[in-house]
């Protein structure tokens, strides 16, 4: 029986073993926090072994960055600290590290100045000034940039135009079907004016719901309503003779 060749079926990728990662600041929130706390972790561990190990006096101190503390001593954190600042004290390298820290930010400071200047430089050729220095290919290139964005501000500037025709054609619909709308109620309302200026008598004459007609088409005595009242004083009596 025939047996694979198990040097085949390991990949390259497991030869190789862990691969190396880039240092930068994690963009992510979740694996920035996921990553801290491993290494952490990590740190932790490995000032306890030296600590045990080499019987060294190690204080490590941690801040996250939501400020939480994280600390480690096999002594004293503050015992720690106070030695560490006689030691600093006494030593005769403080002024090499400030000179070198010095020196640090006046090299930072140029590097700032002349991106500075340079995007000024950039700005002035992007107006048109500032020419002369500027070689045939840099000129070229200039003219490209320069082309792209007209282009860019043409489109956006069109955008906006297209949205505003839309939007005041949709405006004129509305108003043009308000229009109408109101010359209907309008026509409504004079034809409702003529047809009671065509009824006749509509002024004259107002019959009352409550009175009824009798067989003969004429209204009941007690439907009537008098103008004047007279008491039963005023009425004479009937005498017979």
């Amino acid at each position: 029986m025939a047996f694979p060749d198990q040097s085949r079926e390991i990949s390259p990728q497991r030869k190789m073993g862990r691969g190396k990662i880039e240092i930068k600041r994690i963009e992510n929130t979740t694996n920035r926090q996921v990553t801290f706390c491993k290494r952490r972790n990590g740190l932790l561990k490995k000032a306890y072994e030296l600590s045990v190990l080499c019987d060294a006096e190690v204080a490590l101190i941690v801040f996250s960055n939501r400020g939480r503390l994280y600390e480690y001593a096999n002594n004293s954190v503050k015992a720690t600290i106070e030695r560490y600042k006689k030691a600093c004290s006494g030593s005769s390298n403080t002024g090499s590290v400030s000179e070198a820290n010095a020196q640090f930010y006046q090299q930072e400071a140029s590097k700032l100045r002349v991106q500075i200047g340079n995007l000024q430089n950039s700005n002035r050729n992007m107006m048109g000034e500032a020419l002369s220095t500027l070689t045939l290919r840099e000129l070229k290139n200039l003219e490209g940039r320069l082309e792209r964005g007209i282009s860019r501000i043409r489109s956006k500037k069109n955008e906006l135009l297209f949205a505003e025709i839309e939007y005041m054609q949709k405006r004129e619909v509305d108003l043009h079907n308000n229009n109408q709308y109101l010359r209907t109620k309008i026509a409504q309302n004079e034809r409702s004016q003529q047809q009671m200026s065509l009824m006749p008598g509509g002024s004259d004459y107002e019959v009352m719901p409550n009175q009824t007609l009798d067989a003969r088409n004429y209204l009941q005595v007690n439907g009537l309503q008098a103008d004047h009242h007279y008491s039963r004083q005023d009425q004479m009596p009937l005498q017979l003779v």
